[in-house]
Order: structure tokens, then sequence, then C-alpha cells
């Protein structure tokens, strides 16, 4: 129960889905939070409930795709908090359609969010974790980064460009004792993944019947990705950096 004990987290998109289940497994682990996402309602409810557990939170609405946004969630961090021991780019969103199909605004705003997103947050949010002589990035990517299915260019394009922005800085900040890993999720029961469900005719170009795809037949949920992403963001993993880590039932096994 203790192996983020004196460690403070940032995690954004944690209204709802994976970030959520991840905030409150961080808190459960002792991890003092910052929690950010546009949809400040919900998230205010996670850092109530979480709150109550007698956790530290600073829950803050957050455009990831804003550089000033991201400056300010910096500072406010520092102010409350003093520093930043793990990161987790968790935000994202999805947009289900092919490379005829994507408007210029659809593909400016999935890349603004997924990937400029990502890097924002490790471009900020790296200075404070040097001045406190080390940290633990975790960015989340997705299964679409490793296979492609012709439905989802701009989402796909994003998350395969997290991967390797990933491997990037992870040689970039070794020196600095910062680790950087990722996480590729599968078919998990998220918003993103109803959104997806929403347009069964572009799910069948994908996914035919994602129970016949996934050799463990179903869905995972959040919480099965949280403890994922808790081990790059433990001590335990004090000697990974630059891996990939899939939690997608066997969905990309060759």
């Amino acid at each position: 129960m203790n192996r983020l004990k004196n460690k403070v987290a940032l995690i954004t998109g944690a209204a709802k889905g994976m970030g959520e289940a991840e905030a409150r497994l961080f808190a459960e682990e002792g991890a003092s939070l910052i929690i950010t996402d546009i949809d400040y309602a919900n998230l205010e409810k996670v850092a109530s409930e979480i709150q109550a557990s007698g956790t530290k939170v600073l829950a803050l609405k957050h455009n990831v795709a804003s550089e000033e946004e991201w400056k300010k969630v910096t500072e406010e961090a520092e102010r409350t908090f003093g520093k930043v021991d793990i990161l987790v780019n968790n935000a994202g969103i999805l947009s289900v359609s092919g490379v005829e199909e994507t408007t210029m605004d659809i593909w400016n705003k999935v890349v603004s969010v997924n990937q400029t997103g990502t890097w924002l947050g490790m471009k900020y949010i790296v200075p404070l974790m040097r001045k406190a002589g080390g940290g633990s990035i975790i960015n989340i990517s997705s299964v679409y980064a490793l296979i492609g299915t012709g439905t989802s260019a701009a989402y796909q394009s994003t998350k395969g460009a997290i991967r390797i922005l990933s491997k990037t800085a992870a040689i970039e900040f070794a020196k600095d004792n910062i680790r950087v890993n990722t996480v590729f999720p599968g078919a998990i029961a998220t918003s993103i993944t109803e959104t997806a469900l929403d347009k069964p005719s572009k799910m069948e170009e994908t996914v035919s019947d994602i129970s016949q795809i996934i050799p463990m037949k179903r869905i995972g949920k959040p919480i099965e990705v949280a403890y994922g992403v808790l081990y790059f963001a433990s001590d335990e993993s004090s000697y990974t950096t630059g891996a990939e880590l899939v939690i997608d039932g066997g969905w990309t096994i060759p």
C-alpha cells in the first residue's frame, strides 16, 4: 500500500476512465496527486472522493493542447507540492475516420491533444523532476500504434508518434535520473472505446467481432491498465526506461 509513499504524481485526463483508475490506485499507494482534465465537473467529483480518504489532491481544469495552460499547471504544482515525481500523460481523444475522411480540423485537434499534449507535458514537468533529482514519466500510447486498422488515421498517427517520442525522451533524460516508459492499452472499457462503438460500421472494418480477435475474449478494465502504469511509476522499475508494456488481452500477439 506504500509503493508511491512521499511521491507526487501528475495525471492528465483523470476525470474518468484509465486516468481516474490511475489516480485512485496511486492514492491507495501513498502518492499525493495533481489531477487534470478539461472535464472539470467530473474531475472535482473524483478529487473529492479521493480526498475523503486523506490523500492530498490538487484538481485543475486543463487543456493539454495549450502551452499556456501547461505553464499554469506547472506553476500550481510547484507552488502546492514543490515537486513532481511522476507524470502520466494519459489525456487523449479519438477520431474514427480514415485518411480521406479526416478533415484538417479533425487532424489538428487529435494531434494537438494526443501528440502535442504529451510533448508539452514532458517539456514543462521535466525541469521540476530534474530539480528533485529524478522522476518517472509514463506516456499512454495504444495498441493502435502497433497495428493498422484503416479507420483511425489521425489517432493512430499520434499514438505511433508517442511511441517514438517516448524512446527519444528516455535517452535524453536518462542522465537526469528521469525514466520514460510507454503503456499500450488495447480495448479498454472507457469513453474512447464507447466513441468507437458508436460507429459500428467503422468498428466492423477494424474489429469485426472483438470477442474473436482478443484471445482473452473480453475488453479490459481501466484498473488493469492502472496497475501497469503503477509499476513504471514506482521504484520497482528503477532500472527500466524506454520500455513498452502492452496490456491488450493478447490482441497484438503475432
